[in-house]
């Protein structure tokens, strides 16, 4: 079993904001969040950004690789750009390499695909449980065609079939959904998708892949059925340890622009030298994310 863990996290973070562009792989896949971090369940609901796994394991074939606003993994095949934009936290994780985004392609069981939870690389989390019962599981995703919409979902190093064949049929944008793909509705069976965790006290959280490409941006856990997450849902709380700093906002690609200060006594106009989008900015911005670590 393989864990890719050799980077500390508040290190390799600080990395990502000070070297953006291309990530070699070894760090895509590290955590970045503290071993320690637990997440809390407050009032039935559970709010997970993806990007804050505390290992990940069996990642020979396929492994989970960080997305953020100042990096993207160094590998391909990958079939889609990044979609950082609107990411919640300005961070995502995909399963990578992707070499099967179309049916077209050659399906390989246990490399490309696995309809087995627990196979192929997973993702592992902290979790506080006070009101124990059945939590359906919320997932925000990119999905850009129809193969790359499925993962699996477990707990305390089982798998029920509850938890099996998550899906999701949105495409080209970040949504949220809550189904379960069986042999007679390939769409997915809406709120059909849960864990039942009986016992109050904290639990492992895992996530495994059923398909490559697999975007992956943020998880809820919901007691109630009727409950749905809008936008990038609710705010993440925690047990115990530390959350990562956000990664810095993702700014779309502009026009140069340049705006007028009135300045001196008679308050005349004088030009800035720099847009308040462009590269000297963003690295200001850059800086002020970096001060969180102090």
């Amino acid at each position: 079993m393989k864990t890719h863990s050799s980077i500390q996290p508040f290190v390799l973070v600080s990395l990502l904001s000070l070297f953006p562009g291309p990530l070699p792989a070894a760090e895509s896949t590290a955590p970045i969040a503290a071993p320690d971090l637990v997440f809390d369940e407050v009032d039935g609901i559970v709010a997970v950004e993806a990007e804050h796994f505390s290992k990940q394991t069996l990642a020979d074939k396929r492994a989970w690789h960080l997305t953020t606003s100042q990096s993207k993994p160094d590998l391909k095949p990958d079939a889609d750009p990044a979609h950082v934009a609107g990411a919640s936290g300005g961070a995502y994780l995909e399963i990578l390499p992707d070499t099967r985004a179309t049916a077209n392609q050659k399906l390989i069981q246990g490399e490309n695909f696995t309809d087995t939870a627990g196979l192929m690389t997973i993702l592992h989390y902290k979790v506080q449980i006070n009101t124990p019962g059945p939590y359906y599981v919320w997932g925000r995703v990119f999905s850009t065609g129809p193969e790359d919409n499925g993962m699996h979902i477990g707990f305390d190093g089982q798998w029920p079939a509850s938890g099996q064949r998550w899906q999701t049929v949105q495409k080209q944008q970040w949504g949220w959904d809550c189904k379960q793909r069986t042999a007679e509705v390939h769409t997915g069976v809406p709120m059909q998708l849960f864990l039942d965790i009986e016992k109050a006290g904290e639990h492992e959280i895992m996530i495994s892949m059923r398909e490559d490409g697999f975007e992956l941006d943020k998880f809820v856990f919901a007691r109630k059925k009727e409950f749905q997450p809008e936008g990038k849902g609710p705010a993440v709380k925690v047990k115990a340890g530390t959350l990562p700093p956000a990664f810095p906002k993702w700014l779309r690609p502009h026009r140069h622009r340049s705006s007028f200060l009135r300045t001196g006594a008679n308050r005349r106009p004088s030009r800035r030298a720099t847009c308040d989008r462009c590269p000297a900015a963003m690295a200001k911005a850059a800086e002020r994310w970096r001060s969180g670590f102090s």
